[in-house]
């Protein structure tokens, strides 16, 4: 064994001699070894992949840049682990700092607004796609990868191998934003509870129909109030038919457009988003790239019954059927909240919460047996009486690299660089182990997954299904992102609170909309700000000249019809036709 006794100054000696490449290939091939399997690469080809990373950085090397994204495992995962590997096989440093979404954004806008380079990169929502087509400020990673980034662009990138690439293209065709996490918002419930004979047969008794996933909102409240006000407790334990979250905060805001209002059936009918009123209720025509407005009076939808029924069920549901404390709750507190183990069933859920939902008891999670086997299930959200077949059935969110021109390019390149390296395919499977947020169809297809699917409550089947594609990210309708989503949270807030009823709350948000994109459209056409693509409002008319006549849809009569549910083995079967 004396021949691996080495001292330090002799190892450094032997590797000088071979140059700083055979250094980082070292780094890299220990990497390789010991962290990044499984992969959907062979170990050769992951090493040739970080060849190229090593020689594409020696530009770059020693530089350190900053980079922002927010707290989920995924990027926890990026930026204690990643960004160490990144800097023993290129020799740049990243500081990837995390913090939470909102503040995400408003870094994103003021970076914009002040042209001072705040970060080298973000993980940015492919939510503004609508917003960086239109402003120009940000990188186009099409032109870029075509012409100055070329020697920083990997030729393993494969872009056809990313589920999301649609959803950060521009209608100008071009990418502006490279996914590097994705998930889905579903409906998440018991499934043991679910099976239990007892509780099926009590519950068709009172309803009429069977317990099973709710295709629609009417069953999902018969279910919430059958757990909470005839089941009441299980094994001793108080339970509740709902959950969701209601604190005056940002994470309120995309609670509601992440597609709430297309999910009650607020909007038109299209994919990837409604045509011509979108899943924030505002218009634009088909083959425009103009917002006309989202009150009714400009024939919107923001404000229409849909949108109104959308908001008075949420308000109704956490009010009457959550744990109690609930309403006080933000986007971060309802996972743990989740994990207790007293809960039924949850209309809204993330697919970003799976990995902290797999945990085992000893961690406190409830939610799964003492083997480690999910108790739970996850399944496509159910719809509103409002919605129609054609209409976007719920939301995915798409975290994607954005890079801002304000950032000099020099560093825009190295961040650029470990943008590739942590959804490369040499990282990508192990990434997508820890996150469960896939990007890549090579990583959810990848024989591991396969293995571990029944320990992932469906989200390995939703992922490999046709269904997949229709929950999309927000759209282009939406002009300017950062300055109309905080419209929202704040005008939301005030439904929860009970200072406004559900009807005041959206008419007052839909014509802060409107005064917000009047000041879009005014500098639009003064200095071109939005490039020509900024709002162009319609005239107010009387909502009776919309309603039910190509704008809002009119009120229904009965906002109640009866509840209808699928039983879930035969939902996954369909899934892995």
């Amino acid at each position: 064994m004396r021949k691996y006794l080495l001292s330090a100054t002799a190892v450094c000696a032997v590797l000088a001699g071979y140059g700083t490449a055979f250094a980082d290939e070292a780094a890299a091939q220990k990497w390789i070894d010991q962290e990044f399997q499984p992969s959907s690469l062979s170990k050769a080809e992951q090493l040739d992949e970080m060849k190229w990373f090593i020689d594409a950085a020696a530009p770059f090397k020693g530089m350190e840049i900053n980079v922002l994204s927010e707290g989920i495992p995924t990027h926890g995962y990026e930026s204690e682990v990643l960004t160490k590997a990144f800097e023993d096989i290129t020799g740049i440093k990243v500081n990837h700092q995390i913090l939470g979404e909102g503040e995400v954004v408003q870094a994103v806008q003021t970076q914009m607004q002040t042209q001072r380079n705040l970060y080298d990169g973000y993980v940015n929502d492919s939510d503004l796609i609508g917003t960086h087509s239109r402003l120009q400020l940000a990188y186009n990673l099409t032109e870029q990868m075509a012409g100055d980034w070329a020697a920083t662009t990997s030729p393993t990138l494969d872009l056809d191998d990313f589920m999301g690439v649609q959803f950060t293209t521009g209608p100008d065709g071009n990418l502006y934003q490279l996914p590097d996490q994705q998930f889905a918002n579903l409906y998440w419930f018991r499934k043991d509870w679910f099976d239990r004979e007892d509780l099926k047969a009590a519950f068709k008794e009172k309803y009429g129909y069977e317990l099973g996933v709710p295709v629609n909102w009417s069953a999902y409240e018969d279910i919430a109030e059958f757990f909470s006000n005839d089941v009441k407790e299980i094994d001793g334990t108080p339970i509740y038919g709902h959950m969701d979250y209601g604190k005056r905060a940002p994470d309120l805001g995309w609670r509601m457009t992440d597609a709430w209002l297309s999910m009650a059936g607020a909007g038109s009918k299209g994919e990837p988003n409604g045509v011509p009123i979108d899943e924030w209720g505002i218009r634009m025509e088909a083959g425009s790239c103009n917002p006309v407005g989202a009150s009714v009076t400009r024939g919107g939808a923001a404000n229409g019954p849909a949108a109104v029924y959308a908001i008075r069920k949420w308000d109704e549901w956490l009010r009457n059927y959550a744990p109690p404390g609930a309403a006080s709750f933000d986007f971060y507190q309802s996972l743990p909240a989740l994990s207790q183990g007293n809960v039924a069933q949850q209309i809204f859920w993330y697919t970003a919460f799976t990995a902290d939902m797999v945990k085992p008891q000893s961690e406190g999670n409830n939610t799964v047996d003492e083997n480690g086997n999910p108790l739970w299930r996850m399944a496509p959200s159910p719809h509103g009486p409002y919605w129609e077949e054609g209409q976007k059935v719920g939301y995915q969110d798409v975290g994607s690299w954005t890079f801002l021109k304000s950032t000099p390019s020099d560093r825009a390149q190295a961040a650029w660089l470990y943008a590739q390296f942590v959804t490369s395919k040499t990282v990508d499977v192990k990434k997508s182990h820890v996150g469960l947020t896939f990007i890549r169809d090579s990583s959810v297809n990848h024989e591991s997954f396969t293995e571990r699917a029944p320990k992932l409550g469906g989200l390995v089947e939703f992922y490999r299904s046709p269904d997949r594609v229709a929950w999309s990210p927000t759209g282009i309708n939406v002009p300017d992102y950062p300055k109309l989503a905080q419209i929202w949270w704040q005008q939301i807030g005030d439904v929860n609170s009970g200072a406004f009823t559900p009807q005041e709350a959206m008419d007052r948000l839909a014509e802060e909309m409107d005064i917000t994109m009047g000041r879009m459209q005014q500098a639009d056409e003064a200095a071109n700000v939005y490039g020509g693509c900024g709002p162009r409002l319609n005239e107010e008319k009387d909502p009776s000249e919309w309603l039910g006549k190509g704008g809002a849809k009119a009120k229904l009569d009965n906002e109640k019809p009866q509840g209808q549910t699928v039983n879930y083995d035969e939902l996954v079967a369909r899934w892995n036709q």
